[in-house]
């Protein structure tokens, strides 16, 4: 799905393994309006989770974040993105294995491409990682939105293990680090 972006909104499409974690790390960005859980960058229309999670639909977990360009920048979104993952693993966010948690993303414009293409670069000859960037850059086509349970799952699940025990800790270290770009509620 082509989005339209308004002056006051545009939209970012960002997979960086589980959605719950990247979903939960965007959710407490000043300036995101909202992040949706979903599936892009596959063959099938309509996937479900468990058809996603087979790594048969070509599908990658990800969000897409609607967002007010004039408190947070595209910029500031990539920026979470390659601190929030490890964007040299192909295929693999700790132990979550599959095409489907690959790093990738899906631009809705040149200048999204651009901006991508050269953090990718810029990061990849500064040295920041041992490896190279296995990030993929392609174009935004159709967002699936996931199940019902699958959005908010975070903030609707702290104590599930694997909220607790994986996307928690997660959550802590980006908010330690973007403390100067959280949520006024959430910047103590």
């Amino acid at each position: 799905m082509i989005t339209n972006q308004s002056a006051n909104t545009a939209k970012a499409t960002l997979g960086t393994g589980c959605f719950w974690c990247t979903e939960a790390v965007y959710q407490s960005l000043d300036g995101v309006i909202s992040v949706v859980s979903g599936y892009e960058g596959g063959h099938k229309a309509n996937p479900t989770y468990g058809e996603v999670c087979t790594g048969n639909t070509g599908h990658a977990e990800c969000v897409e974040i609607t967002y007010d360009p004039t408190k947070i920048t595209y910029q500031d979104l990539l920026e979470a993105f390659f601190r929030s993952h490890d964007p040299t693993t192909l295929n693999r966010q700790g132990n979550d294995v599959g095409t489907q948690y690959r790093s990738v993303i899906f631009y809705h414009n040149d200048e999204q491409k651009q901006l991508a293409e050269t953090a990718i670069k810029e990061l990849d000859k500064s040295g920041a990682y041992n490896d190279p960037i296995v990030t993929e850059v392609t174009p935004a086509e159709t967002f699936f939105e996931a199940e019902a349970y699958h959005q908010n799952y975070f903030i609707n699940n702290p104590n599930q293990g694997y909220c607790a025990f994986v996307v928690a800790p997660k959550v802590d270290k980006f908010r330690k680090v973007f403390k100067d770009k959280l949520k006024p509620e959430l910047a103590h």
